[in-house]
């Protein structure tokens, strides 16, 4: 008897976690993972915040806390102080009651909820994400069953700079009613955000066209240290009447990548419609997995709103965001001291976790099958994969396959 998944094809590899398996495979000395979308410390190790481990320990050990379901859509005290914390303490939108979470899946869940609400509930089919954007924007909204799904220009590469002119030209071809997903900081993967001079030239042409903003916070406070600075784009929009939504993520910066904590903030215009909207989220949530994990909310509920743990994390995060900016300074300085072939100011310009550093895929064949350094084809690198260890290393060898002359460039790890 034959098998009934005889036939089902083999999907494709997904490029960051293959890089990843290469790197663990590969037994060079040499070798320096630039792929995978977490944070190092200086010494190449995966960083448990201080305030994070503590709070787990006190966790642990509260008896009063055990294994129950939580509500649907998540631990209150969790979705309040994420709502809080992306729209600020202060926001009209809180205390009108026109904002609500709903406890995700991280990120990811979240931006899955939200598709699936905006597909069924408000009948929205067309979505634009930049080019280029995190792979899963458009797994997830195809999944759902978005069928008009495009892109808009985001990145010009050859002025290593944000192609305002070609999104907002993009953009005007959207019709009413048409989904945009903005990233709220820390673009991914190019590491390059708005001025605030841009963000209202796109909130401009975003109201004028009647579209929907949907934004991915992901990075809220490891951007830039300050998890105030990271959220002005969406304060603005909310500030200015939009509804809309916000995907947030505490995996970076809490440092919980595989605790999945995640929140949907929702903005309205009138708080009356709260009801019926948490409603249908409840039976989505309900639909794909029930009941969301406790573990994550729980240490981020617990910093957020202790006043002293909260300050431990704040200090914590503008640590973790000043190290990638002296990464970012010193693989500049470093290029340019080498006479590196082109301009590489935009890697001080960038922020965040990612930068695109221009390189093209030829090149990043080279420094993988020479130089043992793993990065995505796009040229895109994780900043915290740098350290004082290997950035030698690594911007000789950058400045060896821009140059194309093979460098016996020196082992720094």
């Amino acid at each position: 008897m034959s098998s009934i998944f005889a036939n089902v094809p083999k999907g494709p590899a997904i490029e960051v976690f293959a890089l990843t398996q290469a790197f663990k495979d590969d037994a060079s000395t040499k070798k320096v993972n630039l792929s995978v979308g977490a944070y190092r410390t200086d010494v190449g190790e995966p960083w448990v915040l201080p305030v994070v481990r503590k709070t787990e320990i006190s966790i642990a050990g509260d008896e009063a806390i055990n294994h129950e379901y939580l509500p649907v859509t998540g631990l209150d005290t969790f979705t309040r102080a994420a709502t809080e914390l992306v729209l600020g303490a202060d926001s009209a939108a809180i205390k009108e009651k026109r904002a609500f979470g709903v406890q995700t899946i991280s990120g990811t869940g979240a931006l899955r909820i939200a598709a699936d609400f905006l597909l069924q509930q408000l009948k929205l089919n067309t979505v634009y994400y930049s080019n280029p954007t995190w792979e899963n924007h458009h797994k997830i909204f195809f999944d759902c069953g978005f069928t008009k799904l495009h892109s808009y220009r985001y990145w010009d590469q050859e002025k290593r700079q944000l192609d305002l002119k070609g999104m907002l030209d993009d953009l005007e071809q959207a019709p009413e009613g048409a989904v945009v997903i903005l990233h709220a900081c820390a673009h991914n993967p190019t590491g390059m955000d708005p001025t605030h001079e841009q963000w209202k030239q796109i909130a401009d042409l975003v109201e004028r066209k009647k579209l929907f903003p949907l934004f991915d916070s992901a990075y809220q406070g490891f951007a830039s240290g300050s998890p105030d600075q990271d959220a002005w784009a969406i304060r603005y929009f909310v500030d200015r009447g939009f509804e809309l939504f916000v995907c947030q993520s505490f995996a970076k910066n809490f440092g919980l990548y595989c605790e999945r904590a995640g929140n949907l903030t929702v903005v309205q215009k009138s708080g009356a419609t709260r009801d019926q909207i948490h409603s249908q989220l409840t039976l989505i949530v309900r639909g794909q997995y029930s009941n969301p994990p406790a573990y994550g909310a729980r240490i981020v509920s617990k910093v957020l709103n202790t006043p002293e743990l909260r300050k431990e994390w704040m200090d914590s995060i503008q640590s973790m965001s000043s190290r990638i900016r002296e990464m970012r300074k010193q693989l500049r300085d470093k290029l340019v001291a080498l006479g590196t072939p082109g301009t590489w100011d935009h890697i001080v310009n960038q922020i965040g976790m990612f930068s695109y550093t221009g390189l093209n895929e030829s090149q990043v064949a080279v420094l993988i099958k020479d130089y043992h350094i793993y990065l995505l084809r796009t040229g895109r690198i994780n900043m915290c994969g740098l350290n004082t260890g290997n950035i030698d290393y690594v911007a000789k060898a950058i400045n060896a396959a821009v140059t194309g002359v093979p460098a016996a460039v020196e082992n720094k790890l």
